[in-house]
């Protein structure tokens, strides 16, 4: 449980209550990050479907807003981080370590975030009309076994939290999770192409950043669950 609510607090904002916990406990959080899912898509669908019974654009943006609000907008920062790092380093590589410890967006990071932002509203709304409303649980929750294999398949960019999470993976919480994300495709099939979203980032990780870290955790969540988003619109 302690672990659990751990994922929580790194994942989320929801008020917790503190916990006694030591590097281990932290590192092995990430076991427990497509648990944190099933509350973030809770939250959101629930969101959206309150939305949706005035307009389906309604539902979209409250579902958006609930979206950014349960997860504190980190994995939209993660995002803007690493579009900036690969904006930048195209010209000078040796620049990496520099603009991802840089506090400040630069103009990469805030097309990335607008474009993310927008993309997650028209198929919010557009998904509203072609599934049901509680199909983003399992979108969450696959999205977050992304980081289960992107911190084994990625060598980790630098020292941090998302460095000691490779210390806390194991193979069997992998295997169980990955096992839950296909039987949660066998009910939406489109959900399978995960398969592909998530190799897909760690491959574009290893050519353009040269490996994975808290930022890069956050950006390919949202893009994984903005991928199969629309690939439960396009493929219904």
């Amino acid at each position: 449980m302690k672990r659990l609510i751990l994922a929580l607090q790194l994942l989320t904002r929801l008020p917790l209550p503190p916990v006694q916990a030591d590097d281990a406990d932290f590192a092995a959080a990430i076991r427990w990050f497509p648990a944190a899912g099933v509350v973030v898509g809770i939250i959101v669908a629930g969101a959206a479907g309150l939305g949706a019974r005035t307009d389906p654009w309604a539902g979209a943006l409250l579902g958006l807003v609930a979206w950014v609000a349960v997860t504190g907008a980190l994995h939209l920062d993660g995002l803007g981080d690493i579009a900036d790092a690969a904006g930048a380093t195209h010209a000078d590589p040796r620049r990496l370590s520099a603009v991802l410890a840089d506090p400040h967006i630069g103009s990469f990071g805030v097309v990335a975030i607008g474009l993310q932002l927008l993309a997650k509203l028209v198929v919010l709304r557009l998904w509203l009309e072609a599934a049901s409303v509680w199909t983003v649980i399992p979108i969450a929750i696959i999205a977050r076994i992304g980081p289960l294999l992107w911190t084994r398949w990625l060598p980790p960019l630098h020292e941090g939290l998302g460095s000691r999470f490779r210390e806390g993976w194991r193979a069997s919480a992998a295997t169980g999770w990955c096992a839950v994300g296909l039987l949660l495709a066998v009910l939406a099939p489109p959900l399978l192409l995960a398969a592909l979203f998530i190799p897909l980032w760690a491959w574009w990780l290893r050519a353009r950043i040269g490996g994975i870290s808290g930022d890069g955790h956050g950006a390919g969540i949202e893009l994984v669950e903005t991928g199969l988003l629309a690939a439960m619109v396009v493929l219904r």
